[in-house]
């Protein structure tokens, strides 16, 4: 098994998925977001907001209806 393949096993394991679905805070994204924000340049600011915008939403709407979104 190649290094792609034990990437693409990770990535995809129902288990890991669950635990980077509980990082995925609108908080952490945020965070995360205007961290970025500093390092890159001014004119990437709208490309990392739609990216973290991205993020929330893989969150998927059950963590947002059970947050009250």
């Amino acid at each position: 098994m190649g290094l792609f393949d034990k990437a693409k096993e990770f990535v995809t394991d129902p288990d890991n998925v669950a635990k980077a679905k509980e990082q995925l805070t609108d908080e952490n994204v945020d965070a995360a977001t205007d961290k970025l924000k500093g390092f890159a340049p001014d004119q990437a600011d709208g490309a990392i907001d739609s990216l973290g915008e991205k993020a929330k939403e893989w969150g998927g709407p059950e963590e947002r209806e059970r947050d009250g979104r």
